[in-house]
């Protein structure tokens, strides 16, 4: 039995297995539980594992790459097309096989454990913000309906907080103070823990050789950076900057037909935290390199005379994937010009 490409469709509990030999026939199609995968792939001799990017596949994909094979995943997405007929695991593990053998297919780069830890940190962090804007939110209302109107913002929200809980007079009935008051509490060790990622975030990314290089582009911090790295590595999955971008929803969608082109939105493909994180960055920087005396500078000024501000945030954030593909894919430091 000569295995040349073996489709995993992973699963909870258990795995469905598929082996194609070099002509693509099925010589193997079996089900079994998921610590067995690593097994039956010991006694194999070295061929290309074919699976989906999901949640435990880069886990799986160093326990194979361990054992001497080459790892292949794939967007969900880009093997569904390869489904035939009537949709089952035995199926799905077929299509993934057949869909790793294609040339033109996009693969998804293995990430280490340190990556996905943190990813993992991204995420809690993301989190407890929501978390945070949640209770500020409901505080505000509660504090409408009782008259008292606050501006945006934290800093003003925090301030009439206190203001009202400190009061002797009948600002606020007795339960209501004490619901603010514990509310106002968990505000604070929301802040304190939003705090510590923060400073951890920061510690990564001056440890960190190609976070460091990030830090130097206009509107990229240590979240941004380590964020980045994290989710792109050394970039050797994109041979451009544009396909980066493109990854991270950033370019406007194209629907062509007669050789007529036509742009509409952007795609808002990939991943919504990079994306959102990298937005906001570009609408910190904008402002600066709107007046900066360089080629970035007259290409936004440019793009703001005729576009609106929010389609400038976009095109600056897709300008910033691009040179951070150039920095992480050749090593380079970010030079204005």
């Amino acid at each position: 039995m000569n295995i040349v490409i073996l489709g995993i469709d992973l699963g909870k509990n258990s795995c469905s297995v598929v082996g194609l030999d070099e002509l693509g026939a099925v010589v193997l199609r079996r089900r079994m539980r998921r610590d067995k995968v690593v097994d039956l792939a010991s006694k194999l001799s070295s061929c290309k594992m074919a699976m989906e990017a999901c949640c435990g596949a880069h886990h799986m994909g160093r326990a194979l790459v361990a054992l001497g094979h080459e790892v292949r995943m794939m967007s969900p997405e880009y093997v569904r097309p390869y489904v035939k007929a009537q949709k089952n695991d035995d199926r799905d593990a077929e299509a993934i096989a057949e869909a790793a053998t294609r040339p033109t297919m996009r693969f998804v780069e293995l990430k280490s454990e340190e990556q996905l830890d943190i990813q993992t940190l991204h995420r809690v962090r993301d989190r407890l913000v929501g978390e945070r804007t949640s209770l500020t939110n409901q505080i505000r209302s509660l504090l409408l309906e009782r008259g008292h109107v606050v501006a945006q913002g934290h800093a003003r929200l925090r301030r009439r907080l206190d203001e009202l809980l400190e009061l002797d007079d009948d600002a606020l009935s007795p339960s209501m103070s004490f619901l603010l008051t514990d509310m106002r509490t968990r505000w604070e060790e929301l802040d304190r823990r939003i705090s510590a990622f923060d400073a951890e975030f920061t510690a990564m990314a001056r440890t960190d050789e190609r976070a460091r290089r990030l830090t130097t582009v206009p509107g990229i911090g240590a979240l941004n950076a380590t964020a980045l790295v994290a989710a792109v590595g050394n970039a050797e999955t994109f041979s451009k900057g544009r396909d980066l971008a493109a990854w991270l929803g950033l370019v406007p969608r194209q629907v062509t037909t007669g050789g007529k082109p036509k742009l509409l939105g952007i795609t808002k493909r990939g991943s919504r935290y990079l994306r959102k994180i990298l937005i906001q960055g570009a609408r910190s920087a904008m402002p600066r390199l709107a007046k900066s005396d360089t080629a970035i500078g007259a290409w936004l000024r440019a793009l703001l005379a005729r576009s609106h501000p929010n389609v400038a945030v976009v095109a600056l954030a897709a300008k910033m994937a691009r040179i951070v593909w150039a920095l992480l894919h050749h090593g380079r430091t970010y030079q204005a010009v």
